[in-house]
């Protein structure tokens, strides 16, 4: 009896490090084909900060295609995008209260809708259907810009801080930019 109970472990120990080495290897695949990147800016006050992981274009159509419109997009690849502010912003009309969020956004042709969403997802779409993993009654602020086109093709997806001292946080890739002031 305590023969086979030594088996069963030794095979439960031995499919656990398996799994895990296999969860790390795909991981780190997918990580070279979308590199995480953290952005910060902190200037007169203000302490901002995205995580998010950046996919390229690679020739791809990627608005309309790639990335549909009208759905709500993990606004990256691999996790959830973050977002995190140490004091209150004022966005548009409303105000989203400092702490960290999942940033999602609904691309269009001619605007986009950038959501700030209070719930923290361990990856950016479910694994039994590859839908996002927002959860819509989480959603703190949301915010609708207009599409600006870019004169050059960004390759690789971008998020950038701009502006002093009115900041506005930009959302680039292909021909397209997004923005959202952060006062």
């Amino acid at each position: 009896m305590k023969k086979s109970v030594k088996w069963i472990l030794i095979i439960v120990v031995s499919l656990v490090v398996i799994l895990y080495v296999s969860l790390r290897v795909l991981m780190y695949q997918t990580k070279s084909h979308s590199p995480e990147e953290i952005i910060t800016y902190t200037e007169n006050g203000s302490e901002l900060s995205v995580y998010y992981n950046r996919p390229y274009k690679k020739g791809r159509k990627v608005f309309g295609k790639l990335v549909p419109y009208n759905e709500v997009w993990r606004t990256g690849a691999n996790e959830a995008t973050t977002f995190s502010t140490a004091k209150d912003l004022k966005i548009g009309n409303d105000v989203l209260p400092k702490g960290t969020y999942t940033l999602w956004t609904i691309p269009g042709k001619k605007e986009w809708a950038v959501i700030f969403n209070s719930k923290e997802y361990g990856w950016g779409v479910r694994m039994k259907d590859g839908k996002p993993s927002r959860e819509a009654e989480f959603d703190v602020l949301k915010y609708i810009s207009p599409v600006e086109k870019n004169n050059e093709v960004v390759e690789q997806f971008t998020i950038r801080f701009q502006g002093e001292p009115n900041v506005e946080m930009l959302i680039e890739w292909d021909k397209i930019r997004v923005s959202v002031p952060l006062h």
